[in-house]
């Protein structure tokens, strides 16, 4: 039983609508000059210098950008530099070899650190292997590996040596694997045995092996032995053993190859809106400035923290803010194989403890997670060494973000609500902590910088208040550089809606909604095709979620339509039971917050919903569960046992359903 002063603290917690950075946090902060927003809009472009000015470069650009081939700009033109050095070799060069660049937690317990000494010495001997099977500048390598230590060592020897990596999520399914390899060329593949879940080994080499096979060209395949003994594996003439490939390489120099600024870096493949994978193209000199730029700033990284994105590495959140980010500022970089709630649900912030975590940055999806399985687990750790906390991937709720101010940061750490794709590279909509008033909901105004506007259909700017369309009207240095080989269809995506090439304006359209209060304070509406059509209406699935959430009891939710009819998936908080009296309390709460035609006509709760390894809800195997139709690939679902059981629940409401219209 809570006391009483505990019910009034949380009160007034939750009757706030505004909450200011801790004048402690202020003072230390790396971008603390609230002039910063204006100095940004006189000086642009000239303004992201500083952002550039971050980095080592091996020759200083010529201009700041290069606009003659727009929408394919040009950031630092003239520029040369190499990611991998800027990562590892050049805070070894200060002093700082000791230091701990990864520290690495696996699924059964397994602790590594690799020091900035260590992982330059690891990253050298495998650019050397990589060299020695004849990768070399502008060669596609692909990377489909859990979160292990040679994933990132292996991105910064490919770095290193020019060839461009391409991650691909470690459970996406062989033909997946084998789709985005093709599409890219890569005639070399980095791999493993096998990686545990939730402490069961699975073989990933023969889904790779799978992928293989069904690829034209020869691939060279090198496989990390990731289990040992607890999967024994043989290895074909055209597959290596990472282990002695690196033996073999062992203490051989590398020295980085110099990339001009627009070199490719990496290829990233995401959904596309035909529903086949678009392969995202992101360079060296932009990219990595813009990187740097807002960790720094927005996640107020500095070279003695010990940072925590709980993202996976096969994400873009994962390369720009678990690898590239906090490793170009010399920071110690926390790296978990494992999932949340294994193998206890306080998991998370047992790390946070042993670790000392200053800045944790995690998925809006995980709080409510940490909602639903109560305060008691962090407040049995010791979580005073937080500083800072942040959200990616989706829109946080209200009452999300004040248990997370609450209950994890202790009212004294800043949230960071961070808006971004993987087209933009990075942070594009947010507050700056040491600056700006945070407003649950809102993730903030645009970063110094970006010129984000919200308009209609006809592109003309919107009222203050009013949904609209996001749009980004000027370039920014992370920006995508087109998708490798379809450069109609990186127009068509991203250029054609708001754009007049004939004015030379070139607008950026994401696909989301928002809304803009009188501050300048974003609210993200989501993807503007999760749109539900009820009769004549258009009922956006974000503010029907949200509202659902925001009833007592509720951890999260999901809303599909099918055939006009609505249907929303609901779990609930563990201390709580999905009974009628939550229903007319979901349905009252959403007939007050948007109208009656946004009831959902069957609510289905369920103790969990169907999740990626990296905490996405799949709202496609929920929209093929409501229809009846074949799911399709699951491979990347985490907890494939909850499909029968929603299929089970939706049949059980739906009866309830045809009871209570009689």
């Amino acid at each position: 039983m809570e006391d009483g002063a505990d019910v009034e603290l949380e009160a007034w917690i939750e009757s706030r609508e505004r909450f200011d950075p801790p004048e402690s946090f202020v003072e230390q902060a790396n971008v603390s000059d609230p002039d910063v927003y204006e100095t940004f809009a006189k000086e642009w472009p000239a303004c992201w210098e500083r952002a550039a000015e971050l980095l080592d470069w091996e020759r200083r650009w010529d201009d700041v950008l290069e606009s003659d081939d727009a929408p394919r700009y040009r950031w630092f033109a003239g520029g040369e530099l190499n990611a991998s050095y800027n990562c590892v070799d050049r805070h070894v060069e200060m002093g700082r070899k000791n230091h701990a660049a990864i520290r690495w937690v696996g699924k059964r317990g397994e602790t590594e650190t690799y020091t900035y000494g260590n992982l330059q010495r690891e990253t050298e001997s495998f650019a050397a292997a990589l060299r020695g099977l004849g990768v070399g500048e502008d060669d596609v390598v692909t990377l489909y590996l859990p979160m292990i230590p040679e994933l990132p060592i292996a991105m910064l020897a490919c770095a290193r040596i020019g060839a461009p990596h391409s991650v691909v999520f470690a459970g996406f399914s062989a033909d997946a694997l084998a789709t985005r390899m093709a599409n890219a060329g890569s005639e070399y593949l980095v791999t493993c045995d096998g990686y545990y879940r939730r402490g069961d080994a699975l073989n990933h080499k023969g889904k790779a092996d799978r992928a293989v096979r069904r690829i034209d060209h020869e691939v060279e395949t090198v496989v990390v032995d990731r289990l040992g003994g607890g999967l024994p594996h043989s290895l074909a003439d055209d597959q290596h053993d990472y282990d002695d490939l690196v033996a073999d390489h062992r203490n051989e120099t590398v020295e980085p190859v110099a990339r001009e600024s627009e070199d490719d870096l990496f290829v990233m493949y995401t959904s596309g809106t035909t529903g086949e994978p678009k392969a995202v193209r992101h360079t060296t000199g932009g990219y990595l400035s813009h990187v740097a730029w807002t960790s720094h700033a927005v996640l107020d990284v500095k070279p003695s923290d010990t940072y925590w994105c709980s993202a996976d590495i096969g994400w873009i959140t994962g390369h720009s803010y678990i690898v590239y980010g906090p490793l170009a500022l010399g920071a110690t970089t926390v790296i978990y194989e494992g999932t949340p709630d294994y193998p206890e649900k306080d998991r998370i912030w047992e790390l946070v403890e042993r670790y000392s975590v200053d800045v944790f940055y995690t998925a809006p999806t995980a709080i409510r997670a940490f909602m639903k399985w109560g305060a008691d687990h962090p407040a049995n750790h010791d979580l005073s060494s937080l500083r800072l906390l942040g959200t990616v991937g989706e829109p946080i709720n209200p009452r999300a973000w004040k248990w997370y101010y609450e209950h994890i940061g202790d009212e004294s750490c800043p949230i960071v609500d961070t808006w971004w794709q993987a087209e933009t590279g990075g942070m594009m909509i947010t507050t700056l902590p040491g600056v700006s008033t945070m407003k649950p909901g809102s993730a903030g105004p645009p970063l110094p910088g970006i010129d984000a506007k919200v308009v209609d259909a006809e592109g003309e700017e919107v009222d203050r208040g009013e949904a609209g369309y996001l749009v980004v009207e000027k370039p920014w240095p992370g920006m995508l550089r087109g998708l490798a080989g379809d450069d109609d269809r990186f127009r068509e995506e991203y250029w054609s809606t708001y754009s007049d090439p004939d004015a030379d304006e070139w607008v950026y359209f994401p696909g989301d909604g928002a809304k803009v209060d009188e501050d300048g304070y974003v609210t993200l509406l989501g993807r503007v095709d999760d749109v539900i059509s009820v009769g004549d209406h258009r009922i956006g699935t974000m503010e029907v979620e949200s509202t659902i959430v925001g009833v007592e009891g509720v951890a999260e939710a999901a809303v599909v339509g099918t055939g006009g009819t609505l249907i929303a998936f609901v779990s609930t908080e563990m201390d709580h039971t999905g009974d009628a009296t939550l229903r007319t309390a979901v349905v009252e709460a959403i007939e007050d917050a948007i109208g009656e035609v946004a009831v959902p006509d069957h609510v289905v709760f369920t103790p969990e919903l169907p999740k990626t390894r990296s905490g996405k809800i799949m709202r496609r195997l929920l929209e093929g569960i409501a229809t009846g139709e074949t799911l399709g690939d699951i491979s990347a679902l985490r907890n494939p046992e909850i499909l029968g059981e929603l299929r089970a629940r939706l049949a059980g409401e739906t009866q309830s359903y045809l009871e209570r219209e009689d």
